[in-house]
């Protein structure tokens, strides 16, 4: 489709994006946009839907469901493919520059999944080198755990180093920053419909209640992780920050980028057979670290899709809510330039990598910036995932008591 704005047919944000955002500008204060090559489209006169967007989140338009979804969708395109409607849009439509996403919504849940294989086997062969690399469980469920929502921030926000106990390789336990701090590469789902309690949500009805895509980075520290996730899994090596990206892309946007998903052995339960429909997702990731690009994981590589995690995580009776994020864990393919975080790069810090100003790194330093892009095919071009972007400072001084 073409647009009377002046922006390239295969502009990444184009009219076959158009992902939504909450931003910040100084003359009009904070509201709900769309984005559309390098501006931001206010969305508080969107007709009928305007009441969708008078307050300052997105809460009530994912809330609203898929005919309020598409009907945003329908009408922002129109306003951009029919000149007819230049008069009244132009006066909408801000400078990106101009602005600052925030984030968008209330974070009602967060949860994050494992489903990568290639990602959980090298780091069943680093931990349990003599062992067998996946759990007795892995291929028969998705693994998951609960994150914090309140600490989940916006595309931007610095990353401070958490303190937390770690283990030394003497066995002499120690309190203070954490010394191993990776990032992961990772899709972020966002929920829109909510669900019953106690109702649990099919394979096929994910479209039903998942609005859109973003990325994401689950901000880890290891060496805490490595000590406190025995017996009950991740808690403060994760919690203290996952950074997401600031526009949401919505799955009809993605219409070109459904495949089929790959084998499974064994075939898992009836619950979670996603085999009727193109369930994995064509989407390309690449890292950044201080501007060199250090991985390019391919989301088609994932074992566990989308419908099976959802499907997965509400099979208990666990009802959604509006808000719940829910995310895909590191996105690895099957070659070393396609592992989607330090810890596999570097094989645990034993093999660090070189950036382009020549220093190595085995985990990050303070003052270390990621930044995570993506891109899906589209219909005429490709569709780009909004980047989410973080930096490292120091650890706070203060310590407990």
């Amino acid at each position: 489709m073409t647009t009377w704005l002046d922006i390239a047919d295969d502009d990444p944000f184009g009219v076959d994006h158009l992902p939504i955002g909450v931003v910040t500008h100084g003359d009009r204060g904070r509201f709900a946009a769309v984005r559309i090559g390098g501006y931001a489209l206010d969305l508080s006169g969107a007709g009928d839907y305007a009441r969708l967007f008078s307050g300052e989140t997105l809460d009530p338009f994912l809330a609203a469901g898929p005919l309020a979804w598409r009907g945003v969708r329908s009408l922002v395109t129109a306003w951009l493919t029919d000149e007819a409607h230049r008069g009244e849009v132009e006066p909408r439509l801000v400078r990106l520059d101009e602005t600052t996403a925030v984030l968008g919504f209330s974070v009602a849940d967060y949860v994050d999944f494992y489903a990568s294989e290639h990602h959980a086997t090298n780091v069943g062969r680093i931990f349990r080198p003599d062992g067998n690399p996946l759990t007795p469980n892995w291929k028969h469920l998705p693994v998951g755990y609960h994150g914090r929502a309140g600490t989940v921030v916006v595309s931007g926000t610095e990353v401070r180093r958490p303190h937390g106990q770690a283990r030394d390789p003497d066995g002499a336990i120690r309190f203070g920053p954490s010394e191993r701090l990776d990032l992961e590469a990772e899709l972020a789902f966002v929920v829109g419909t909510g669900s019953a309690p106690g109702q649990a949500v099919p394979v096929g009805a994910f479209t039903d209640h998942v609005y859109g895509v973003c990325l994401l980075n689950d901000w880890s520290a290891r060496d805490i992780q490595a000590w406190e996730y025995v017996p009950l899994g991740p808690f403060l090596g994760k919690s203290f920050a996952t950074s997401i990206a600031g526009w949401i892309t919505p799955l009809d946007a993605l219409s070109r980028a459904w495949v089929a998903p790959p084998p499974r052995n064994p075939e898992p339960l009836p619950y979670l057979d996603d085999t009727a429909t193109p369930a994995a997702l064509d989407i390309q990731v690449e890292v950044r670290l201080n501007g060199t690009v250090i991985s390019r994981p391919p989301f088609t590589a994932m074992y566990w899709t989308p419908a099976q995690l959802l499907a997965h995580m509400t099979v208990n009776g666990a009802h959604l809510r509006a808000g719940d994020v829910f995310a895909s864990g590191t996105v690895s393919g099957s070659q070393p330039d396609q592992r989607g975080c330090l810890l596999e790069l570097t094989w645990n810090g034993t093999a660090p990598i070189t950036l382009l100003d020549g220093t190595t790194r085995a985990f990050l330093h303070d003052g270390d910036e990621v930044v995570i892009t993506a891109a899906a095919p589209g219909p005429h071009g490709p569709i780009g995932l909004a980047e989410v972007r973080g930096r490292i400072v120091p650890a706070a001084s203060a310590t407990p008591g």
